[in-house]
């Protein structure tokens, strides 16, 4: 299937964890892949081993934190391939410690989780929305967190209500402001054929998690590709787990 006939994603974050598997299980479904990440090296190496797979994908060099590397990646997909069908934005980071409490988390660590789990996530969509709505249907996938979620963190029989999870303020904060952003988003396109998501991945085996969790990566990913591949009557503005509506 050719680049031009297949559906054409574009995944950040995508040269390892829960986006490297996003991007192989789209590929497994006929999408043309661009596999992005701000490491070149890392980009290039993560695309040779899917396309070992036989699997349609391209490495992109693109740093979700810089703008004028944005615009190129964008104008180089324009270029190509004229129009994206897939954005699934998971580029993210987790720098906070575990067992600091909130206060003690110093502030240049909000600056740093919000630049990449937000301002990036914002500034990436602006950039590739006008090559989304060239597509017949477009679709954009927010990889966001159960720790974005109020409600649970509120919830005193929640994983999320204790001393562990609750050291990560800025990290939780800034999936909060990613769900918001969805909504919003969600809201301006209502009326076109684009739908606006985003998803919780599950607690997965990941580095950012120090290898910890209750799923493993294929099965992380899988929220995120069922979203991806949504049809027409599918839901947009929604924020979802394997197919359960989470509380916001």
């Amino acid at each position: 299937m050719s680049g031009q006939s297949a559906k054409i994603a574009l995944v950040t974050g995508a040269n390892r964890g829960i986006g490297f598997e996003i991007a192989r299980q789209l590929a497994e479904q006929g999408v043309q892949v661009l596999l992005a990440g701000r490491n070149a090296e890392a980009v290039g190496e993560a695309a040779l081993r899917l396309r070992g797979e036989g699997l349609a994908v391209e490495p992109v060099v693109l740093d979700v934190t810089d703008s004028a590397g944005i615009r190129a990646a964008a104008a180089a997909v324009e270029s190509r391939y004229g129009r994206l069908d897939i954005l699934v934005n998971n580029a993210g980071i987790r720098v906070e410690e575990y067992g600091r409490q909130p206060s003690e988390q110093p502030l240049h660590q909000w600056r740093e989780t919000f630049d990449t789990n937000l301002f990036g996530v914002v500034e990436v969509t602006i950039a590739f929305l006008p090559m989304i709505r060239k597509a017949a249907a477009g679709r954009i996938v927010n990889v966001s967190s159960l720790l974005g979620s109020l409600g649970t963190h509120s919830d005193p029989s929640s994983y999320a209500y204790s001393d562990m999870f609750k050291s990560l303020p800025a990290y939780s904060a800034s999936k909060s402001a990613l769900n918001s952003w969805t909504v919003h988003l969600a809201y301006e396109l209502r009326d076109t054929p684009i739908k606006v998501n985003a998803v919780h991945p599950g607690y997965t085996r990941t580095d950012m998690n120090d290898g910890e969790g209750q799923l493993d990566i294929p099965e992380g990913a899988r929220t995120g590709v069922r979203m991806a591949l949504l049809d027409s009557d599918g839901p947009t503005g929604s924020y979802v787990h394997q197919g359960e509506v989470l509380p916001w």
